[in-house]
């Protein structure tokens, strides 16, 4: 049975709080089934590893949120301060002193909250990260709800990164995207099936000390989590 190690991209949100604690619950599932069936096995069940990024975005709480939780967890966990690309990723809502939109996220205005190429350039980054660890993939909790506005979120954008990630280097490294078709409430149900704590999770987009409840983020969490309590 093949010991998988995993990077996981982690903002500290919602989805990406989801698929720390699914790729955790799997690996204590794959950590019973080998005590039970190989006894002294040395191959104790598989490696998750926290990578997040501090990329000059006005939500920085969501960093601390992913410290957290990590910790809590007991997750090995990086931070990787690429402030200074800020510049080269000019024009977004969430670094620079563009007002972040209020309203739903399929609408036109949630654009101005695309930062300029940042899943590629995070995604780059988690695959070196698992290159030199030698792990086996780059996780990454993307989702149908992002779809229609961000396109570094899309199928098609994941299946051409994960072709890339497995013949840029010498060891070839997945791109693992479990979400890339589920729903925001169907990531929410998960969670729930999962017991995450979604209080310690952060998603507004403004940055301020309480989520606003306005922005698309906020929104879409409030309609997702919802929907779970009905």
């Amino acid at each position: 049975m093949k010991h998988m190690k995993t990077v996981l991209v982690f903002s500290g949100g919602m989805d990406s709080t989801t698929l720390l604690h699914k790729l955790l619950r799997q690996a204590e599932a794959k950590r019973r089934l080998i005590n039970n069936v190989a006894v002294g096995h040395n191959n104790d069940g598989d490696t998750v590893s926290c990578l997040s990024f501090d990329y000059g975005q006005r939500h920085k709480k969501e960093l601390n949120c992913a410290r957290n939780i990590c910790r809590e967890l007991k997750v090995p966990h990086k931070i990787v301060d690429i402030k200074k690309l800020k510049t080269l990723m000019a024009g977004s809502a969430l670094t620079a002193d563009v007002a972040v939109p209020e309203g739903h996220y399929k609408d036109k205005t949630m654009r101005a909250t695309v930062v300029p190429n940042r899943n590629m350039i995070f995604l780059a980054l988690a695959i070196a990260q698992a290159v030199s660890l030698k792990y086996d993939r780059v996780a990454i909790a993307v989702h149908a709800g992002d779809h229609a506005i961000y396109p570094d979120c899309r199928p098609e954008f994941i299946a051409k990164m994960n072709a890339v990630s497995r013949i840029a280097n010498y060891e070839s490294v997945q791109i693992y995207a479990p979400f890339l078709n589920m729903t925001k409430r169907q990531i929410a149900k998960l969670g729930q099936k999962l017991k995450v704590d979604y209080s310690k999770t952060w998603t507004c987009y403004k940055g301020l000390k309480w989520p606003c409840k306005k922005c698309g983020a906020c929104r879409e969490r409030m309609e997702a989590l919802s929907a779970e309590k009905r």
